[in-house]
Formats: structure tokens, sequence, C-alpha cells
């Protein structure tokens, strides 16, 4: 698996260009040019540590004022749950061991999470990876834009939905400040930065920042949380217009072991069986929480005797998520003439990260098609030909570390161009650069005696067999390439009371995929050989897989974005915004396409797009800010996985259109210097348009569960998918957050409730065998649930010990509610029994306290 985080170019913070003015876009060139929307509409400060910029486009922003208030360490992806039309599920309470992110129903594979511009999707699943962002501290503010891109976004991913966030500029003045936290589940973190303040005249500073985390695992008993991080950027003005140069650094380091649910059910007498390697696992109860893995010991070998792979390490709680994150981005405004504006921030960015569990591999060969002696990969086994257990034997079957390793070197830049022909007219053009070299393979290690893995990355040591071949589960080699030109006008007319906007973009993407394995079948089976030999010998044999080859997918797509605010009055403006959305297959999917031949339609995906439509009303009164939006949004070539029943396998499949519409609204007031309040909502309705083919006939089974459309044994069988909601994301959420000071002290408040979410497409629930009767084992919907966190704190500062001294308290879960956590809801079966299998999901995070204290000068 891979941690994608982009080295990106940094958008630049309100005050670098105007002033106090917030900067509300993605790249440096976007926030030049929306500056002069953002100056005109006096958006100088938010109201609760909310704004609502006056762009067609429906965005909301959060700045420190909320931000601080959250437990320190936490993921920018949980603080946004604040934004309506966001769920976000936390795997902790920390931030530090990944999540769950739906925007409008928009997975998080189909939104473009941006880190100062460029996004952090990982460029082969386009999965996010909420453990890996930046340090909440840094943080100036997070803008998300919920149902569309800027026009310079260099995104393969993005289907609708955009997240961005921004780092601080360095400090005028010379600072210093530590922050230190303590909590449940042995929660240790310390924070530290130094400014430098003003290096000279020309205003030449610069910060670093450093951070480390530790924590045990909040279920399971026997995992750890460690995660360490350094940020530093140095700034230079050029001039006092608002040029600037700008080096950024970011290195994260994540050493965690996965952990969550637990709960199985067998398929012959409803009992509930608990154990981390269940296959089917998804909470029912509260009991989950307090289940332990027990402690095991690998026994040693024992020469000439055929032993048997241990089970100690295979529980879900062994595995390891490690991953390695860097960054260095650049960032660069010049103004050339007069109303002429240049911006350019290239990146680079370094990944290496892995996630899996176990296998079992055997010490002996094997043969194919009367070639003997053979090792690798090979029709799901392992094959070493030598010991690797220290017995003196080859005899045995042994259990190894096997997870997917991922290294990206990944290049980029976004250029922009900006031209005022005069105070009512703008217009912009701008290139972007994205190329990403993602070298996937599959090493195995050994394991300890106590079932851990004996490193976190196999890659750095792998297992060879007795001739000293690598021995993986998987070999290839990716680049993601993007050229993409884009342009953009905004023009006022009416006296400035109508601002219309009109871009698009061209993205031009090209996939250069090398596959060293065979391809066994479309659900992206692999056989690895280690020698050319067995290669040959396994094609001979296994005349329908797909020999180890290279393929090149190109696509391309012109995708418009055009909108207008008008202002009824000086404090109410309306807004309306069509954009296209795409997203390009992933790699998985095009590997997959490998099976079959190069001029077929299987080896040809489609890429998704969608028809994004916004409407809506601001309001923006002195300590009032509120903002209401309906959406509509159009799915064509909807991608998922499915059963091909000739094939009898899982492959992707276009599932044709998917509709979806809803509502988002916020309102935040200040009523007086020392209150806040700030309420949110969403509702989200989505239709999948038709019935899939299941890939099996009706059964007995069928037809008495009432599934698949089954109503005699022999029919085709259909996954009921036509006119049901798409699963993972809730149908709709709301909450609210008040704030209020006395003195120095200062207490927060904020709730949340999620509504249901249904676990799969068909919207059905999930049955298991019992004595021949069927037994619901779990309804349709995870039930809706509410959170209730409280943040309270004492500034120090006003006693004289320093204005960044600050005592605060948070508590997470008040009152400990059992919920189901992340998932991603499923689509398919793969076998004719009366449902889906139970989709993997999290358990929800207990109540956790966590005290912190700040100081600094």
């Amino acid at each position: 698996m891979q941690r994608i985080l982009l080295l990106s170019a940094s958008a630049l913070a309100s005050g670098l260009l105007f002033g106090a003015a917030p900067a509300l876009a993605q790249s440096t060139g976007s926030v030049d040019f929306d500056q002069p929307i953002v100056v005109t509409a006096k958006l100088g400060k938010s109201v609760a540590g909310v704004e609502t910029p006056d762009t067609p486009k429906a965005k909301q922003v959060l700045d420190q004022a909320i931000i601080s208030r959250q437990t320190p360490g936490q993921t920018v992806n949980d603080i946004i749950n604040l934004v309506p039309g966001v769920s976000f599920q936390n795997n902790d309470p920390f931030g530090s061991a990944g999540g769950k992110l739906f925007i409008r129903g928009f997975d998080n594979t189909r939104i473009s999470e941006t880190f100062d511009g460029l996004p952090l999707n990982d460029t082969g699943s386009y999965a996010l990876y909420s453990n890996q962002q930046l340090d909440p501290e840094l943080i100036d503010q997070v803008n998300v834009n919920l149902g569309t891109t800027d026009v310079d976004s260099p995104t393969a991913s993005a289907s609708g939905s955009t997240v961005n966030y921004r780092t601080k500029l360095p400090s005028h003045t010379l600072g210093a400040r530590a922050v230190g936290s303590i909590g449940d589940f042995n929660f240790r973190r310390l924070f530290a930065e130094i400014d430098t303040g003003d290096l000279n005249d020309s205003g030449l500073r610069a910060f670093v920042a450093a951070s480390t985390a530790t924590n045990d695992a909040i279920f399971g008993g026997i995992g750890k949380i460690d995660k360490k991080q350094i940020n530093a950027r140095i700034y230079q003005p050029l001039g006092n217009n608002g040029d600037f140069i700008s080096v950024a650094g970011h290195i994260n380091w994540n050493r965690n072991n996965f952990f969550g649910s637990v709960p199985m059910w067998t398929d012959n007498t409803g009992t509930r069986v608990v154990g981390g390697a269940a296959g089917n696992r998804f909470p029912v109860s509260g009991d989950e929480r307090f289940y332990t893995v027990p402690d095991c010991t690998i026994a040693s070998g024992v020469a000439g005797t055929a032993d048997a792979a241990t089970s100690c390490g295979s529980d879900f709680e062994f595995r390891y998520n490690p991953s390695n994150t860097g960054n260095i981005r650049i960032n660069s405004r010049f103004t050339l003439a007069d109303g002429l504006v240049l911006t350019v921030d290239p990146s680079f960015q370094y990944t290496n990260a892995n996630g899996g569990g176990t296998v079992t591999a055997k010490e002996g060969t094997t043969k194919v098609n009367g070639v003997a002696n053979l090792t690798g990969f090979i029709s799901g086994n392992y094959y070493f030909g030598r010991d690797l257990n220290g017995d003196g034997d080859v005899l045995d079957t042994v259990r190894l570390l096997a997870p997917s390793n991922t290294q990206t070197n990944r290049l980029g830049v976004i250029s922009s161009l900006r031209y005022d022909i005069n105070p009512e007219n703008t217009v912009r053009i701008a290139y972007s650069y994205d190329r990403g070299r993602h070298r996937q393979t599959g090493e195995l290690g050994t394991l300890k005696s106590n079932g851990f893995g004996a490193q976190y990355f196999p890659i750095d040591a792998p297992l060879a067999d007795a001739a000293g071949n690598i021995v993986e589960k998987r070999n290839r080699l990716s680049y993601a390439i993007l050229h993409q030109i884009s342009g953009e006008y905004r023009g006022k007319f009416l006296d400035n009371k109508l601002t219309v906007t009109a871009g698009v973009r061209a993205p031009f993407f090209k996939r250069n995929l090398t596959n060293y394995c065979f391809t066994t079948n479309a659900g992206g089976a692999y056989s690895c050989l280690t020698t050319s030999a067995g290669s040959a010998a396994f094609a001979a044999a296994n005349a329908t897989a797909a020999a180890p080859q290279q393929r090149l997918f190109s696509y391309s797509r012109v995708l418009p974005n055009v909108g207008f605010t008008y202002n009824v009055t000086p404090d109410a403006s309306l807004f309306a915004n069509y954009s296209r959305g795409l997203q390009v297959p992933g790699t998985d999917n095009l590997y997959n396409s490998f099976y079959f031949g190069a001029d077929t339609a299987g080896a040809k995906p489609n890429p998704e797009t969608t028809d994004n439509f916004d409407a809506g009303v601001r309001f923006r009164s002195g300590n009032i800010m509120a903002q209401g939006s309906f959406w509509y949004t159009i799915y064509q070539n909807r991608l998922a996985s499915a059963y091909d029943r000739d094939l009898q396998v899982s492959v992707y499949r276009n599932l044709g259109r998917v509709n979806k519409y809803g509502f988002d609204g916020s309102i935040a007031w200040r009523p007086n210097a020392n209150v806040s309040l700030y309420a949110f909502g969403s509702y989200l309705h989505s239709k999948i348009k038709d019935n899939v083919d299941a890939g099996v006939n009706c059964t007995a089974a069928n037809v008495q569960y009432g599934t698949l459309g089954c109503t005699a044994v022999g029919n085709v069988a259909y996954y009921q998918t036509a006119g049901k909601r798409e699963s993972g994301a809730p149908v709709y959420t709301y909450g609210a957050r008040a704030e209020g000071t006395l003195g120095a002290f200062s207490l927060g408040v904020q709730a949340k409730r999620t509504g249901p979410r249904y676990v799969n497409d068909q919207n059905l629930p999930f049955y298991v065998t019992v004595n021949g009767a069927p037994l619901q084992i779990f309804a349709a919907k995870a039930k809706a649930y509410t959170l209730v966190d409280l943040d309270a704190k004492v500034d120090l500062g006003k006693y004289g010990l320093g204005k960044q001294t600050f005592l605060q308290l948070n508590v997470t879960n008040v009152f400990d509610k059992t919920f189901v956590g992340g998932f991603d809801g499923t689509f398919i079966s793969q076998t004719s029994s009366a449902s889906s299998p139970i989709t993997f999901a999290q358990i929800g995070v207990p109540r956790t306290v966590i005290a912190t204290v700040g100081i600094g000068f």
C-alpha cells in the first residue's frame, strides 16, 4: 500500500498578497487569481473559525480558531468533519492510524486532497492516508471544495470534491513554542517550533518544527503507534507587491500496527467468533472493544519433520503499516509587468510504504509442465527451495511476513500566467505537469518468535530462493504522467454586482505500465517465477495467462468549469457553478486488464466522469456568516468491482450512470466577543440506475432469502442495485459547535450526528445459513450515531507567562458511544450465497481524554 504525500506547491497565506485577506484556493496561481474576489468580498476574518468565500463554487474554510481547539496532532481530515457534506470516521482518537473520508458521497479515492496545492492521493489507487498529514499547529487554514476542483488542479482522481490545506508563513518575530500532550492509551506527544523572525530588512524569515507521537493501539491490546514529523519553510519577499520565493520541506515517519474490527460469524452455526484473522469483520455490539489478542510464540522447527506453518502472527493486529514520506516544495510569484503575474510551483516527493499480513510458504520446490525444482510465487503458493526456519531440512511450511510494498518518486510543477485586461476583466493560462514513478513489489520477510515481523520493510532484506532469486507476490513498474493546460476568465458586470468565471482544463494522462509477472485472471491474480525456464514452463501450461508485458494507456478530456456570483444586497449573494470531473482508472484496474487481449474491450477500461451542479445563497454581515447550497451530480461510467460469470473472478465493471443530489448548509454567529456558535447540516440521496449480473445462477438459498432478484432456481442472478443508494456514505449529517470565554478560561463543545450508512449497494441485510434457515446477522444499514467532543483551555498568557502558553483538555466521544467506524461499503459477492460477505469495518473510537500544556514566546 502506498502512502502518498505529494510534494507540492504551497498555496499562500492571505496576508502574503493583500494584508489580512485569506487565500482560499490551492496553487499559488489559484490564490493569485482568486484574490480580487476575496478582497471585494471584504473577507478579512472568520466567524467562529468558519469562512464561506464568495466564489461560484460551494466552499467552506476552517482556520486556526477551530483547528487549535482540536486534539493536538489530530489529522486535518477529522477536523473537517465540522464542514457540511463531509463524513470522516477516524480509526483512533489521535489522527495517527488512518480513517475513511466521504464528501457528498464521494469516497476518499474520488476526492482530491492537496497539501499546499498538489494532490496527496496515492498515484496508483488514489487512496488517501489521513495519518500522514501535516501537524495541525502548522496549518493556517483548510478549505473544502464540496463539488469541484480548481482549473489548474493536477489530479487524476477527483470525480468531484477537493480538500486543500495550507501551511502557515514564518513569523516576522523571533519566537519558539513547545506543546506536550498525554492521554488515554498511553498517548504521548511533543511538538516544538522555532521561528527566526525577520533576518534582514527584506523580510527573509523561516521556521523549523518537529513532532513525535506514540500510543498503544486502542483495540487488540498488542499493537503500537509511532509517528514522527519534521517541517521547515523559508520565505523571501521580493519587494512590496506580493512577489516572493518560498522553499518548504516535510518528512513523516509512521511505524504502526493495524488494529480494529474483530468479530466473525460462521456459516453453519450462527456462532460469533472473535479473532483478528476474521475475513468478514464487522462490529455488531460493544463487546469487540474489549477483545484482547492473545500473545503467542512460534515453535522452533524440528529436523527431519515436515513442520506445519504456525498460526502465530496471522491475526490482523500483528500486521505493520509503516511509511516514510517526504517532500520539497518551491513556490514563487513574479510581477512581469503592470497586471501581468507569473507563478511557478515545482515540487518533488518520495514515498516508501507497505501494508499487509502473512502467508505460508513452502521450503520445497514445485514442478510445472514437466520442469522440476521451480521456485517463486506460483498459482497461489510460495516456493523457496531452501531451509527457511533453520532446522536443517526443506520439508516445512513456514509463516512469513508478506506486505505489498510501494516506492514512489514524484515530480510536479504548476505554473500560471495572469493578465488583468482592465479592473473588470482578468484572464490566466496555466500549465501543470505531474510524473510519478510507482514501484510496486511484494517481497517476503521473517517473523520474530512473538509473531511480529522481524522488520518493517522486507524490501530492505528480501527473502530469496536457494539460487539467490528474490521471491515476491507482485512485481510492477508504473509511470503516471500528466500534462495539463488550462485557462480561466473572470469578468465583473452590472456595477460589479455580477461576477462570472469561465474556465476549462484539458488533462492528458499517460500510464506506462510494466508487469513482470503473469496475470492469471481478471481479478488481478499473479504468478511470479524466479527463472526464465520456470516462466517458459508456466506459459506452456497456462495458455490463458497473460505473460509479463508492458502496456500504455492514454486518457484525455476537456473539462469545463463555469459559474457566477450575484450580490443581491451588500450582505447577500447568489452563486452557481457547473463543472465536469474526471477519474482515470487506477493502476489495479489497469493491471487487471492485462488479462485481456490488448485489442479487446476488456483491455481498455473507461474513465469515470461526473457532471456537477451547484446553486446556493450566502449571507455575510458582521458577526454572522451563512451558506446554503443545493447540488446535483451525474456519474457516467461509474467503476466498481463486480463478478464475471464467465471467468468466475472479481473484475472491475462499468456500472453506467449513478445520480446523486443533496443539500449542504451552515451558519456561524458570534453574538459578542466571548461567545461563538456554529451549526451545519447536509442531506444526500444517490440512485444507482441498473442491476448488475452477479455471475451465478439462482440457488435455492437465494430464492429462500429473496436475494439477487431470484424467484426460481437456475435463473440468472442479479445484484439488486437499480434504484438503490450507494453504500458507505451517510444519508445525512448535522452538528453544532459552541464556544465561550470567561477571562482566561474558554470552553468549547461540539457534536455531530452521522446518519445511517448502507453497508452494500443492494441495501440488503446480511445472512448466514443456520440449520438450513436464514439468520440475519446484520442489518442493511449501520446505525446512525452521535459524537460529542469537549475542549477546555486556560490562556496562561493573560497571566504574563507568554502569549503562546496555555493548558488544554480535550475529551473525544464524551459519552463513550459505541458505533461502527469507517468502511468502504461493498458491492459484489464472490459466492452464490444469500448475500454479499460482510465488509471490513473499524470499530468506532472510544472516549479518550488528552491533557496538553503549551509554552511559548
